[in-house]
């Protein structure tokens, strides 16, 4: 046997009687040196010989001025540097898209972008004529192209006539999310005809513009514009003022909304997400929502710890599948009102027992 294995365990002896102090004390070969650099001593520049070009060079770690001596040279403990601030990469508002419409998704309550859209619309040269908190909407007064920013002015079917924009910002399917839509109606130039506002837009490149210009001015203002808080904060200005579960013709349930289909849009993808139901899908076009009853709502901001990820607590795709429960649940406008229905297909209706069940917690989750 190697003489030097031999004479390990008699180090090891040692080095237990001796207490380990010529390894780890403040003279051992391991000792701390996280204090060394209270006794360092700053030495001259060095010199170059002469004739020879220098340049200077900045130092990676420089010394900051005027450092006030510790009180205690012993065990000091260096405090933590203050947290890096840093910008954030992604914006809080983005521009959607969906066929011929274009909005904007601002992932900010409605309250903020309501304040931050009438900031710019005063910003821009708009008049405010209309404000109605309780709808969400901002209605501008009837302006010549003169009166508009020329970039946008530009942008106008008919330049010489008076334009006017109505802006309503709507709670996102989200929560603490908001959607803004911009439409803008034109007149004669001096008319004081009345013009209701269209289902479309009339000015599509001028409404276009203007939700560009709009996205920029909301993206580059930060934290200070939004950070107030408008009247829209005191309530839930999108919850139906009238929520009635009942029966259709043929006996099944159906959630009667008392609003139009806007606020009932968004009010019921609040509700699914408090009532913690799942949607894998939304076609706002046709008013469906797909939605899985097997699963929750999915919470980006909650994911699974250490241990959950560890031992395999998230479900897998196929375990997903093979439980699924999936339905349609449809928004379909009825008159004055908005009818919400579960089916299981596109010509299928849920059966009864679920249907009920999951418009009692739609219902109780209104508001």
């Amino acid at each position: 046997m190697d003489r030097r294995l031999c004479l390990l365990p008699v180090f090891v002896a040692a080095a237990s009687l001796g207490g380990c102090g010529w390894l780890w004390g403040e003279e051992g070969y391991f000792r701390d040196r996280g204090n060394d650099y209270l006794t360092a001593r700053q030495t001259a520049p060095i010199e170059t010989p002469p004739n020879t070009n220098t340049r200077s060079l900045d130092p990676l770690l420089p010394i900051p001025e005027q450092i006030p001596a510790p009180s205690h040279q012993d065990d000091y403990e260096v405090p933590r540097p203050p947290k890096l601030q840093v910008a954030l990469q992604a914006s809080d508002f983005s521009l959607q898209r969906e066929g011929d419409r274009r909005w904007l998704v601002a992932l900010r309550p409605p309250a903020q972008a309501w304040s931050s859209v009438r900031e710019y619309l005063v910003q821009s040269g708009f008049v405010i004529d209309q404000e109605r908190p309780q709808t969400g909407e901002l209605v501008t007064e009837w302006q010549s192209g003169e009166a508009l920013p020329a970039a946008l002015a530009r942008r106008l079917t008919e330049p010489s006539s008076d334009t006017r924009v109505r802006v309503r910002v709507e709670p996102g399917v989200q929560r603490g999310t908001s959607e803004i839509f911009v439409l803008s109606a034109s007149r004669a130039a001096d008319s004081q005809a009345e013009v209701a506002w269209a289902d479309e837009s009339v000015n599509e490149a001028f409404d276009a513009a203007l939700l560009d210009d709009l996205l920029t001015s909301l993206a580059s203002g930060g934290e200070t514009q939004g950070a107030s808080v408008s009247l829209l904060a005191e309530r839930e200005y999108d919850a139906p003022a009238r929520v009635v579960l009942e029966e259709d013709g043929n006996g099944n349930p159906v959630l009667q909304l008392s609003t139009d289909f806007e606020r009932a849009w968004s009010a019921v993808g609040r509700a699914l997400e408090a009532a913690d139901i799942r949607v894998d899908d939304l076609n706002r076009s046709q008013g469906i929502y797909y939605v899985n009853l097997a699963e929750g709502a999915e919470r980006p901001d909650e994911k699974p710890g250490f241990f959950g990820r560890l031992f395999g607590s998230e479900p897998d795709e196929e375990e997903i599948e093979a439980r699924a429960e999936r339905y349609q649940l449809r928004l379909t406008t009825v008159g004055g009102a908005v009818h919400v229905s579960l089916d299981k297909s596109i010509d299928t209706v849920a059966p009864e027992e679920t249907a009920h069940r999951v418009l009692s917690l739609i219902q109780a989750n209104l508001g």
